[in-house]
């Protein structure tokens, strides 16, 4: 099949590449000349302009953007303006689901086809695959079949026995209902990833700080006693706890994985700062669980605990301290 794509960053290009070892024909655009180059050299049709791209595709026209939130709307609307009824508009990036829901009445005013499909694998994906999670309706769905199975991966997929029965999803693809539900299910899925990513950071803060017991600790009245220090004086090897969970524990996952690499590499993960950036994907999934009365505490702990490490918290903390200045004559401890 023959399919453009719009935004070659980290996923993008490396959507590029799997789909062309697959056989299929891509045309790629990006703001970013050299990142055309680099995958015509792969086998790419190369694009300069949105209107280039489309002029390079057969009717029916299928575009899949791989862009941020934030500019993908007005992507959307600048493309649709060069496309034809019948053609396909497919949004991978991690938009807002409302606004899938919205952009499809849009689109289909002119005849277009809008897709979302939540996209999950990260930089992994050329070689093993993406989890794809989309909305739409049925009809363009099924005819992007051969696309979505090229990039799907197979990880962990069901016998081959068993294939027919389980469905696509477990061949990576499964297509979740209209317009919006991919990207609500790829939401909910990110806000998961949220709250098991700061599960495993404070699991590992605690081991780290387990000799806590070993070190002096001042005696002042700015400085909360530790009860039994003899109970806090193990000096643990975190990397090596870290890669022995691996190994048949239940808490065995591919961010373990991940986490273990980074503990090995760098064991005081001196490289980075602390600044835990936030996407969007955890806040709507919190809008979406007060909206329905949903009780979510341990995504909205994870969610407050990366605004706390973007400094949101400091002048709560100033409020704090000139509190406590204020009632007690309270002065803040030098670090």
């Amino acid at each position: 099949m023959q399919i453009a794509m719009i935004g070659l960053g980290r996923m993008g290009a490396n959507m590029v590449r799997r789909l062309l070892q697959a056989g299929h024909s891509c045309v790629a655009y990006d703001v970013r000349p050299e990142s055309v180059a680099a995958l015509v050299k792969e086998g790419a049709l190369g694009a300069s302009s949105l209107k280039q791209m489309v002029a390079q595709l057969t009717a029916p026209r299928i575009v899949w953007l791989m862009l941020p939130a934030a500019i993908a709307g007005a992507t959307i609307d600048e493309v649709s303006k060069l496309l034809e009824p019948g053609d396909i508009v497919i949004d991978g990036g991690n938009s807002n689901y409302r606004d899938a829901i919205t952009r499809a009445q849009g689109l289909s005013t002119q005849g277009l086809h809008f897709i979302d499909v939540g996209t999950s694998g990260g930089i992994f994906g050329l070689d093993e695959g993406y989890c794809l999670m989309i909305g739409g309706e049925p009809a363009p769905v099924a005819l992007l079949e051969p696309i979505l199975a090229a990039l799907a991966s197979t990880q962990g997929a069901a016998p081959s026995g068993q294939i027919a029965k389980a469905g696509a999803a477990e061949r990576g693809y499964l297509h979740c209902g209209p317009a919006g539900a991919g990207h609500f299910v790829k939401m909910v899925h990110n806000g998961i990833e949220y709250a098991l990513m700061a599960a495993y950071a404070e699991g590992f803060n605690l081991l780290a700080h387990a000799d806590r017991g070993l070190a002096g600790r001042t005696a002042d009245s700015e400085t909360a006693p530790l009860a039994e220090p003899e109970a806090y004086r193990f000096s643990l090897n975190v990397p090596a706890i870290a890669e022995l969970w691996r190994h048949g524990s239940v808490v065995r996952s591919w961010l373990l994985d991940l986490s273990t690499q980074a503990l090995r590499d760098d064991p005081d993960l001196a490289a980075y700062s602390g600044r835990v950036s936030d996407s969007g994907e955890g806040r709507w999934t919190l809008n979406a669980a007060v909206d329905l009365g949903i009780p979510m505490p341990t995504l909205a702990a994870a969610l407050f605990a990366r605004f706390e490490s973007q400094g949101e918290s400091l002048f709560a903390d100033k409020v704090l301290s000139a509190m406590r200045h204020g009632f007690g004559g309270h002065v803040e401890k030098k670090e």
